[in-house]
């Protein structure tokens, strides 16, 4: 008979995700088993537990997704459970914590495809901002823009501290050239968007960021995307289901709005989740992941 497929979901929450839990019962996994409040110091035992328990044939239909909101903690479960494997007992794992890797990764993929159709230019000859910095999808966001050879910077509403940390604790870890800015009024983001060839918007929903007074100021921007879909958009002039509409005649710049983006952000978690189901090798899948493959499909 043959053995059911099984996805272990660790997560350091109180609860897991109803959205990663729909998406992988959608993905075709036969059973999930969610784990909540589940510490780093566990993954190690967790792991060894779901790889001893089947035969090396049957730990092909196993798996394991890391979520929760942190994502250099997932960073670390992920690492912590790939150490726990020993061959031939190997499971995949999908890291995507409060769905940041795989947003972060579609947002810059379409961002990049714009840049590269209307623009003639690719993210290494950019220089960026990431408003909403300092959240799980901002951090997420600037650390694939960042390898991808763009000029990053996150940004913070309220504390350039903030921003600084966490800029320099991701640099430490994945060896991107974050800088860090604040911007807590117009003047101040004016200030910044000015000299400014892309904008990513990932802060907090059903607020808006970027008004039409600090857009009038952005001589230099080509492209900005904003995963915001709670009305008002955070950046002045994108709907939700826009992709590519024109921001300003004059410069040609374009954005993206969050529907687009997570039309993209669905099928890449999907694709990745069947990677666990249906690879016959193990894969240990994180941001670096999530951005390739949303290149692919964008």
């Amino acid at each position: 008979m043959a053995k059911r497929s099984i996805l272990h979901m660790f997560d350091p929450m109180p609860n897991n995700s109803p959205f990663d839990v729909n998406m992988a019962l959608d993905t075709g996994f036969d059973v999930l088993m969610p784990y909540s409040n589940v510490k780093l110091e566990s993954i190690h035992g967790l792991t060894q537990d779901a790889i001893f328990s089947r035969s090396p044939a049957g730990i092909k239909r196993t798996g394991i997704f890391i979520g929760g909101r942190d994502i250099g903690l997932a960073m670390d479960m992920l690492n912590t459970a790939k150490q726990a494997m020993v061959p031939p007992f190997e499971i995949s794992i999908l890291a995507d914590p409060s769905g940041a890797f795989t947003t972060a990764a579609a947002l810059v993929a379409c961002v990049e495809k714009q840049l590269k159709e209307k623009h003639g230019k690719q993210l290494k000859d950019c220089k960026g901002l990431v408003f909403g910095g300092t959240g799980p999808v901002g951090i997420a966001t600037g650390v694939i823009a960042s390898l991808a050879g763009a000029d990053i910077s996150l940004v913070d509403h309220m504390s350039f501290d903030t921003a600084n940390d966490a800029a320099k604790e991701y640099n430490r870890r994945c060896k991107s050239t974050l800088t860090s800015s604040v911007a807590g009024s117009d003047a101040e983001k004016a200030l910044l968007i000015a000299n400014t060839d892309i904008v990513f918007c990932t802060a907090k929903a059903g607020v808006q960021v970027l008004s039409p007074e600090v857009m009038a100021q952005a001589k230099q921007l080509k492209v900005a995307g904003d995963v915001n879909a709670v009305p008002p958009a955070g950046i002045v002039g994108i709907g939700a289901n826009d992709n590519g509409v024109i921001l300003n005649e004059i410069t040609g710049a374009t954005g993206i709005g969050a529907l687009a983006i997570g039309n993209i952000k669905y099928k890449l978690q999907h694709r990745l989740l069947k990677l666990i189901l249906e690879n016959e090798k193990p894969v240990y899948l994180d941001f670096r992941d999530a951005f390739s493959k949303a290149q692919e499909l964008v």
